[in-house]
């Protein structure tokens, strides 16, 4: 039995670095044969990056958590199922993208308790609560920065899961367009036209802090 255990970490988008394609090719034949040894090796190359990218798409460490136990557990149950005709961190990334979309659809039916909540010192954006590395600098733009940051995520709430998801890939991942269509199994263009209605959204509804 396999256990798999996250650690917190920054909400900040980190490049995969396996040490070569050939090798993590070896790595995934041997999984695939049922070598556990093979696929906890290949779990700890993308551990640390699935939780970030559960995280920066949901904005809820619970949430991240549960999407990054769930996206090993599908990888070990299919990853017979994987024909090397798209990269491995393709096929992963869609399958913890799909998880997110879920979550953020059933956020939306249930009305969830918002990202920013209301406090008596004022909005609080429940991401603060993660620790993460802050830089030091002038108090004032720390300000501003905070609150736009706040801003941000209420916009992002209201956009539709895809549109969402498109964004943050694009601007908190660094993806492009086309690997976002990839991973989101719809074409470059979809993906394009997505991100457009968005970032139109985002501009419009940003307005003085622009």
């Amino acid at each position: 039995m396999i256990t798999l255990k996250g650690k917190g970490g920054a909400a900040q988008a980190v490049a995969l670095n396996p040490a070569s394609r050939s090798d993590e090719s070896a790595l995934i034949r041997a999984a695939q044969s049922g070598d556990a040894a093979a696929f906890e090796q290949l779990v700890r190359l993308y551990d640390q990056n699935v939780l970030r990218l559960a995280l920066n798409l949901l904005r809820n460490p619970d949430d991240a958590q549960d999407v990054y136990q769930e996206a090993f557990l599908r990888v070990h149950r299919n990853l017979h199922s994987f024909r090397f005709d798209c990269s491995f961190h393709t096929w992963l990334y869609r399958i913890v993208t799909n998880l997110c979309l879920d979550h953020l659809r059933k956020r939306k039916v249930r009305k969830e308790e918002p990202t920013v909540l209301s406090t008596p010192d004022g909005p609080l954006d429940r991401m603060d609560t993660v620790q993460e590395e802050r830089v030091d600098g002038d108090p004032q733009r720390h300000l501003f920065s905070r609150q736009l940051r706040v801003r941000v995520r209420e916009i992002l709430e209201q956009l539709t899961p895809r549109e969402r998801m498109v964004f943050e890939l694009r601007h908190f991942q660094g993806m492009r367009l086309r690997a976002i269509g990839e991973t989101l199994g719809t074409t470059e263009e979809a993906a394009k036209n997505c991100l457009f209605r968005a970032t139109q959204k985002m501009r419009a509804a940003l307005g003085d802090f622009l």
